[in-house]
């Protein structure tokens, strides 16, 4: 029987509370000295990629810009055209660093278990940046491996999936093995400034929070029915449409935004209820997510965060953040503070976020110092997922009855004969979640 977890909006209940006790203290607790440290700045750390699309291309790029020698030996992806694709770009990319790709053709693998395949191989790290919805199956076979992982954001598309990470993290732990997730402004020091300010009471107590990804929509479906072998393949071709593989884009792209309220709040929020919908984008080739949603989170203390995301062109467009409080108000994205007559805004020089996510991560390995966001990133996804099935359900749902779900959207078998989760009718349409009749929990 599954045991249920519970959940406190504060993060220093939640790190004292019953969560510690479902997981296992590890999963809380702190780091020691990091597993597989290495010993100078002369030794090489080999890192495997899977997910040679766009993303991981960016943090491929990243991994091998970083200090020391680095070296990308390893590659998986579902297509080998992606792979091919993907190799070629991050080697431009580098420059005069190219050669620190060594990828030869016997550590190039495609199809569903490639990824088990550059885990076996002698890789130090591994960076996982396929569709969101495999990455507890990536980042648990990761850390049974033992290797070091950064993963990008989201972590999970469903409650299970957040919780397999959850659990992945604490053997993370016990292994002292470094995890980041790319939620990279937690490493922008725009973002880490403002933050400081607001903690230090810059605006006085938080009575809201404000945020938003409100944007014309990523890219169109790559491929066409006519270009596939199957509606396996042509869903993981065009995975951003697809829940199970992206989450819809409340939890692929907002959770950015979501993080960073739930980094003033110290903590996750304790309910949501919400609306949203397909209006817009409502083509069959844009598979069955949402164009848009309206999101209110509810914290322990009764602080309102106010939430939307959409993908609608031609309207008012923000992605921004908002913290309002008793005496000013702090637009942390723009880095910048209005208390009464008081003005602040960060004037020093930006740097890449991205970047300094994995000078970070490296450094930490390096030094063998205690490092692990895996806790943060998993529930900070889980508040984007409780967003996804308020506005689905129409029902007001609190963080632990989500978090607890047993409701799982994956597929029973991954196989490019198998049958994903949700299937077009004869006009090749899906079923889009209605309110009052959609399944929460």
């Amino acid at each position: 029987m599954k045991e249920n977890i519970s959940h406190s909006a504060s993060r220093r209940d939640f790190l004292k509370g019953s969560t510690a006790a479902a997981l296992g203290a590890g999963v809380l607790g702190s780091l020691n000295v990091a597993s597989g440290a290495f010993a100078g700045s002369n030794d090489t750390i080999r890192v495997g990629l899977i997910g040679a699309g766009g993303r991981g291309r960016g943090a491929a790029r990243q991994a091998l810009s970083t200090e020391g020698p680095v070296e990308l030996v390893a590659v998986a992806d579902a297509f080998g055209d992606r792979l091919d694709e993907g190799l070629q770009a991050i080697s431009k990319s580098l420059g005069d660093k190219s050669d620190r790709v060594k990828v030869d053709d016997d550590h190039k693998f495609t199809g569903f278990d490639a990824y088990q395949k550059v885990l076996a191989s002698d890789v130090d790290l591994v960076i996982l940046s396929t569709p969101p919805g495999f990455r507890p199956i990536h980042f648990e076979a990761a850390i049974n491996a033992g290797k070091h992982v950064f993963m990008e954001k989201p972590v999970a598309v469903d409650a299970p999936g957040v919780r397999q990470v959850l659990n992945s993290v604490r053997a993370a732990k016990e292994q002292n093995l470094a995890v980041g997730v790319g939620l990279q402004r937690h490493h922008q020091n725009t973002y880490l400034e403002t933050m400081k300010r607001i903690k230090d009471g810059a605006i006085g107590d938080v009575i809201a929070l404000r945020c938003y990804w409100n944007g014309g929509g990523v890219w169109d479906p790559r491929k066409s029915r006519d270009e596939v072998s199957s509606e396996m393949e042509y869903q993981m071709r065009n995975w951003y449409y697809y829940t199970w593989l992206c989450g819809d884009h409340i939890v692929e792209q907002h959770i950015h935004n979501l993080d960073v309220c739930n980094w003033v709040m110290d903590g996750y929020p304790v309910k949501a209820r919400g609306m949203g919908g397909r209006q817009v984008r409502t083509d069959p080739k844009y598979g069955e997510i949402f164009d848009h949603f309206a999101v209110q989170y509810e914290y322990e203390d009764g602080t309102p965060m106010f939430s939307e995301c959409r993908h609608i062109r031609n309207v008012w467009n923000s992605v921004s953040e908002y913290a309002h409080g008793s005496k000013g108000v702090a637009n942390i994205s723009g880095a910048s503070i209005t208390s009464g007559d008081d003005k602040w805004r960060y004037r020093e020089k930006k740097i890449d976020p991205y970047q300094q996510e994995h000078d970070d991560l490296f450094a930490a390995i390096r030094a063998g110092h205690s490092y692990n966001e895996g806790e943060n990133g998993a529930l900070s996804t889980m508040t984007a997922i409780l967003g996804r099935l308020v506005t689905y359900s129409g029902k007001e749902v609190t963080f632990e009855e989500a978090l607890n779900s047993d409701i799982s959207i994956m597929p029973e078998k991954f196989a490019w004969d198998a049958n994903p989760p949700s299937l077009p009718d004869a006009n090749g349409a899906y079923a889009i979640p209605t309110p009052g009749i959609f399944k929460a929990v």
